[in-house]
């Protein structure tokens, strides 16, 4: 399928939004844009499947502006209601349509239609005014969004919505894979039915299926497809190299400096790698710009996403924050450092590059224990990962350059014990990320050479965990001298005040003052959690009311009967229980069971 020019939806477009297409620079519709434009301008629903970067998001928004030309050309555009609302999983992904959009209402014909993010991160409040202020479109995420809609009673937001036109739903497959069913099937109860209803993703799952059947009447499945046998772009080429685990950050180091010119992204397993790795790659690449960015950063993201878009040339540290929707111009290189958990995620995120038709290349270094991963994800996901050896690009690895890295590596975290502990963390939580491959066949935990995973961290020492064998510990190469690792400061005067009173009642006493251990909690999903929250409430507003109503009846003036025998005894093996918890005697099913909690 090629690209079509715009000028052939001229019957259906009107001028203003044509004109103001074409001032954005998009001289052609892309396949999806094709295919999807007329069906949601004719009021279908369509669920949406094609590869990432190509233009699925000027696929809803020019018919989006389109439906509200039209109703303000009809003068029944109220500056209270809101017509469209798009839901994106990441606050970072909902602010790049906020900003597309916004162009497109520079144009003085549509310059009247009003615009509203609505994210996480600031305070609820703020949304609450903007929408007051009018917010024709809606660009949200699903948590902010159910929020307005059920707890801001002062903004009446589902009274603002019912007339809604079109909802969106953007990466909806991510949407689901970060556990906002519940919010989702929360919000569709809210919007009117009679609406049209675009859902786009790179991929299909079974949940996603579930969601079209819920919230979508007849739609029309569009599933446009590269002319190729791969799910990424075509202008994108995949790499891969087989490396020694030990030599994998000397590899990766050397390959991004013969590149100085570069701008990539590098994906990290977790977060505490990203804040490692954030620390050390400015030592060692100093003429490069590094910036980090993870989901815990709550409040940073924001500007250190729009640092790195304006630089030149820089290398961004990232987890799969950065994998689904986000377009980043000029991003060259996708750099990874180990397979990700799911496999589905290889194509987000090398998808991040070649986006637009542009080139662009990505990058894996995959370990000797890891190479069934190459024929795995060409069947699993299509995709094709050439071997980098082959390429004109010789990246040598001497033990000179070894030796100089590793002395590096030592040297800053000995001087500052927050890398130190930093590095500890990152290694501790790659490996327990490792464990959790759902490719876990041929990515085995137990074939990883720890110790020479850790020497490529850089560490003083191996952290005490029960993977880590005695085979480990020969592999691992840590400094040449001893270290008194209790004479290791840090470089935040709070904190090292805090250690050293503690070291010195170690000193005295034996043993390290710390904080009691807290009972650690199941995991749960953010979503279960907000609903014990919400139930907890309710208990509590039915016991408040049920009191109330007692005094005005009367009923809590009559005087307690005298304690028998009986309830002293009674009360007094629930203390013996209560302290024996205290004491860890006994466990907390034991407790729960003597008090009969929970039956």
């Amino acid at each position: 399928m090629v690209n079509k020019d715009w000028d052939i939806l001229k019957p259906t477009l009107s001028v203003p939004v044509l004109n103001s297409i074409k001032k954005q620079g998009f001289k052609a519709m892309t396949p999806i844009q094709a295919a999807v434009i007329p069906l949601l301008l004719s009021c279908k629903d369509v669920v949406a499947e094609a590869v990432t970067g190509s233009g699925k998001t000027l696929a809803f928004v020019v018919p989006m502006l389109e439906m509200l030309r039209k109703k303000e050309k009809d003068s029944t555009l109220r500056k209270d209601f809101v017509y469209a609302v798009i839901i994106s999983p990441t606050r970072e992904l909902a602010t790049q349509i906020y900003e597309v959009i916004k162009q497109f209402l520079l144009e003085p014909e549509v310059a009247h239609i009003s615009l509203c993010c609505l994210v996480g991160g600031r305070p609820v409040e703020a949304d609450v005014e903007n929408v007051k202020k009018g917010a024709h479109i809606v660009v949200c995420t699903p948590g902010r969004l159910q929020d307005l809609l059920a707890e801001q009673k002062n903004l009446n937001l589902p009274g603002r919505i019912r007339d809604l036109e079109l909802l969106i739903l953007d990466e909806a497959d991510r949407l689901l894979d970060l556990g906002f069913n519940n919010t989702l099937t929360t919000i569709l109860q809210y919007l009117p039915r009679q609406r049209r209803t675009g859902l786009f993703s790179a991929t299909q799952t079974k949940e996603l299926q579930d969601l079209v059947r819920a919230g979508l009447r007849n739609p029309v499945l569009v599933s446009v497809k590269e002319k190729s046998s791969i799910s990424t772009p075509v202008a994108l080429q995949n790499y891969y190299i087989v490396v020694e685990p030990q030599d994998k950050f000397l590899f990766l180091l050397n390959f991004i400096r013969n590149r100085q010119t570069m701008k990539g992204l590098f994906f990290l397993p977790t977060c505490a790698c990203v804040d490692y790795w954030a620390d050390v790659l400015p030592v060692v690449l100093t003429d490069l710009k590094i910036f980090a960015i993870h989901g815990k950063m709550k409040l940073k993201r924001a500007k250190i996403l729009e640092k790195f878009r304006g630089a030149e040339s820089a290398i961004l540290l990232c987890t799969d924050l950065m994998a689904r929707g986000l377009d980043i111009p000029e991003v060259e290189w996708v750099i990874q450092w180990e397979p990700p958990t799911n496999p589905a995620a290889l194509v987000h995120r090398v998808g991040r590059t070649a986006r637009g038709g542009a080139a662009g290349c990505s990058l894996i270094p995959l370990l000797p224990t890891e190479d069934a991963y190459v024929p795995f994800i060409k069947v699993n996901q299509k995709v094709e990962l050439q071997d980098w050896s082959q390429s004109s690009d010789q990246i040598k690895i001497t033990d000179k350059l070894r030796d100089k890295v590793l002395k590096i590596l030592h040297n800053q975290q000995m001087s500052d014990r927050g890398i130190l502990d930093k590095g500890m963390r990152a290694f501790v939580s790659h490996i327990r990320a490792y464990s959790k491959h759902e490719c876990n066949i041929l990515l085995q935990l137990k074939e990883l050479p720890l110790g020479h995973i850790a020497t490529s961290y850089g560490l003083l020492k191996l952290p005490l965990m029960p993977e880590i064998k005695e085979e480990h510990k020969t592999q691992f190469i840590g400094p040449n001298e001893k270290i008194d690792f209790n004479s290791i400061p840090y470089k935040d005067k709070q904190k090292e005040a805090s250690r050293l009173q503690k070291l010195q009642e170690y000193k005295k006493t034996g043993i390290w003052p710390s904080k009691k251990k807290k009972k650690i909690a199941k995991t749960q999903a953010w979503e279960q959690t907000k609903l014990l929250k919400q139930v907890k409430k309710e208990k509590r507003k039915k016991r408040k009311e049920t009191k109330t109503k007692m005094v005005k009846e009367g009923k809590n003036n009559k005087k307690r009967k005298t304690v028998t025998q009986e309830e002293l005894e009674e009360l007094a093996a629930d203390v013996a229980l209560i302290k024996k918890l205290k004491k860890r005697k006994i466990n907390d099913d034991q407790f729960d069971n003597a008090f009969e909690i929970g039956k």
